[in-house]
């Protein structure tokens, strides 16, 4: 699985206008879309291509034939109405035991002013210590961006350039995934005759179309609720604090309709989608709607049963829901004032009422995200469910500093021991003060 290899100056460099091509390939849909970007104005779409899927399941491909088909048909659709032919595109991952840590950084500065050639050392010495650690433990790195510098013990420096100092560290955000999922995500791709530029976790993608600087600054955590997967990624201080991966989704919800009530599980998202909520009324009680028979040529007719009986048990689902990404949250970090902000997005995020209950259940503020920052983005692909789609354009289309492609430089300056303090803490440590 090979990733363009790139030095600090060409990540950060805006490049010329280019066609970009993304993939979300979920657990019930894969959605393309193709726009251009020269990375400093807003991405302009030109194609998108949606298809529906059983290939994966959790997150994880399960039956490669059918998800290379889906894959390919989105993205010819795509192709088709952007009038232009893909060689490769950027993926989407939503499971494989991602995993997200930080690791620190050393060195000697000897009171000199940091330098451009320091800040290579200090990074590439970084990227070292990830390899040999992911390298040992069989995993792939999906993301290794540098979060929060320390200069002679001052931590939450952005830019330490031109201080004087003796000794300079910083705090590297690591999220990795086990190894086979992304290859039999790359393969799956590959053998779509499509070529992949980067694989970019579901989270990060999201939050890259729902999320605004300054709720970034302030901290929040985005929980998007997929098909299969539901994924808690937290932000603070400008930065991606934390990611876990939930084996849990809207496609449960779906699942429990159809075992309660008998029915086709084409039938209960059917249910869930018109008549299904989140919150309950009175009124559900007095409200009948129609359940379908398993099997509809054997004679049964369809049943009728009140709407509080359907959002009961949808309910139920969505409390085991927003208990597993509630403790998510608190094992990251996420509390007191820099934890009160939550913004839900993805396709369980489209269920009536869904921001109230979580509020409820998570006692936080919480809001609906959608898809933003992208010129011409169809109607149909501008709901929740296609923020991770929206997302890896933007993610593709920015210059960023991620030392998963960054070469390793010659070194300069002698490393120093890690930081007494954990990363996480020292981010959080920061925010708080921040608030």
């Amino acid at each position: 699985m090979a990733v363009a290899v790139l030095n600090p100056t060409q990540l950060l460099k805006p490049r010329a206008e280019r066609v970009i091509a993304a993939i979300d390939v979920g657990s019930s849909k894969v959605a393309a879309l193709v726009a251009m970007a020269d990375g400093q104005d807003q991405p302009r779409v030109i194609g998108a291509g949606v298809r529906a899927s059983n290939g994966l399941k959790r997150g994880l491909v399960a039956d490669m034939a059918k998800t290379e088909a889906a894959i390919r048909a989105a993205m010819m659709q795509a192709e088709k109405a952007a009038g232009v032919e893909i060689e490769s595109v950027i993926v989407n991952l939503s499971a494989g035991g991602l995993d997200s840590d930080v690791t620190s950084v050393e060195i000697d500065i000897a009171g000199h002013r940091i330098s451009e050639e320091d800040m290579g050392s200090l990074l590439a010495q970084g990227r070292a210590r990830i390899d040999e650690t992911i390298s040992k433990a069989g995993r792939t790195t999906l993301h290794a961006e540098p979060t929060l510098y320390t200069v002679d013990g001052l931590d939450g420096v952005t830019n330490p350039r031109g201080f004087h100092a003796n000794r300079l560290a910083v705090d590297i955000h690591v999220l990795t995934a086990a190894t086979p999922p992304c290859r039999n995500l790359d393969l799956a791709v590959r053998n779509a005759h499509l070529g992949v530029e980067s694989i970019v976790a579901s989270g990060v993608a999201a939050s890259a179309s729902v999320l605004n600087d300054e709720e970034r600054e302030l901290g929040v955590a985005v929980i998007e609720i997929g098909a299969g997967v539901t994924t808690v990624a937290v932000h603070g201080g400008g930065m991606l604090a934390g990611l876990v991966s939930l084996p849990m989704g809207a496609g449960d919800i779906t699942a429990d309709i159809a075992a309660s009530f008998g029915t086709r599980r084409a039938a209960a998202e059917r249910l869930k989608t018109l008549n299904g909520a989140a919150t309950a009324s009175p009124r559900d009680n007095h409200d009948m709607i129609e359940v379908p028979p398993l099997d509809p040529d054997d004679g049964q007719e369809a049943r009728r049963v009140p709407r509080s009986e359907l959002i009961a048990v949808i309910r139920a689902r969505l409390d085991l829901i927003f208990g597993e990404a509630d403790q998510a949250l608190k094992d990251i970090g996420f509390t007191g004032a820099a934890g009160r902000q939550v913004v839900l997005t993805g396709g369980g995020a489209e269920l009536r009422g869904i921001a109230d209950f979580a509020q409820g259940a998570l006692a936080r503020n919480v809001r609906i995200g959608r898809p933003r920052g992208l010129i011409g983005l169809p109607e149909a692909q501008s709901t929740a469910a296609f923020a991770t789609l929206a997302g890896l354009i933007l993610h593709g289309s920015q210059p960023r500093l991620d030392l998963a492609r960054m070469a390793v430089p010659r070194q300069r300056g002698k490393p120093g021991p890690d930081t007494p303090r954990s990363g996480w803490g020292r981010i959080f440590d920061h925010l708080k003060r921040q608030i």
